[in-house]
């Protein structure tokens, strides 16, 4: 039977999208705080220099897929707009996808761009035709799709020729010394925040072994590369604690 990861578990394949399901469902209401909180608010510095990397244009349609509540997608929207009027052009369309309603719903209720538009969907079965979008950004959501191999091929599935992928998350530090205070940190704070805040312990330990889980970045490069993405780049963030990858669909 085929397996997946779940933290440091190993679970059969259809029992991951169940167990991920669990852990959104429980951490939606607060999930922007915690973000906030685990990260003394670096994670806003990250999503601004990735939005700044996509640069989204009048036009242009943009895949906001894991977007849970929209974070990332009013950053797109709000910079599309603003060099629609600096030079006219089309209104742009960003479409936030993720497998968790109740994360969708958090994010509508927080309210949303004139660009946006909201779906629940599958990053390895995407909603869309082939060829659909000109950028496909997931940040912090890949490490919980079942198969990431899969995901990445179904990214460049939907993108245009000429397309753009960008991919944040969190990553391996290269030293030993910062890997062990990493450690240290998202092992002994990281959970306990998440009992103090969402009264659930549990998600946030799933979530710290999940990042433990997931591919370095030169072998993430490299399933880039497999799924057919061309000019494939990384560059990390607070020392490799979150890394943005980049490709493209030529």
């Amino acid at each position: 039977m085929p397996e997946a990861t779940f933290g440091f578990r190993d679970v059969a394949a259809e029992e991951k999208p169940r167990l991920v399901r669990g852990v959104f469902d429980s951490v939606a209401s607060r999930y922007d705080l915690m973000n906030d909180l685990m990260s003394a608010g670096v994670h806003r510095l990250w999503k601004d220099a990735v939005a700044a990397r996509l640069n989204p244009q009048p036009g242009e349609v943009i895949l906001d897929v894991a977007g849970g509540t929209g974070d990332m997608a009013r950053r797109f929207s709000k910079m599309a707009r603003a060099a629609q009027l600096r030079r006219g052009g089309d209104d742009a369309q960003v479409y936030v996808i993720d497998y968790n309603a109740e994360m969708i719903a958090a994010g509508r209720a927080k309210g949303g761009e004139p660009e946006m538009a909201w779906s629940v969907g599958d990053a390895q079965r995407l909603p869309v035709p082939d060829k659909f979008a000109d950028a496909y950004v997931i940040s912090f959501g890949i490490r919980n799709v079942t198969d990431v191999q899969a995901a990445l091929v179904e990214a460049r599935r939907v993108l245009k020729p000429g397309g753009r992928f960008l991919c944040l998350e969190f990553s391996r530090p290269p030293t030993e010394l910062l890997r062990k205070a990493y450690d240290a940190y998202s092992f002994k704070v990281i959970p306990a925040i998440g009992e103090v805040v969402t009264k659930d312990r549990a998600s946030y330990q799933y979530l710290v072994e999940s990042i433990r889980r997931f591919p370095d970045q030169k072998t993430f490069a490299g399933m880039m590369t497999k799924a057919g993405f061309t000019r494939v780049t990384y560059t990390n963030f607070t020392g490799g604690v979150a890394a943005l990858h980049q490709g493209w669909a030529i």
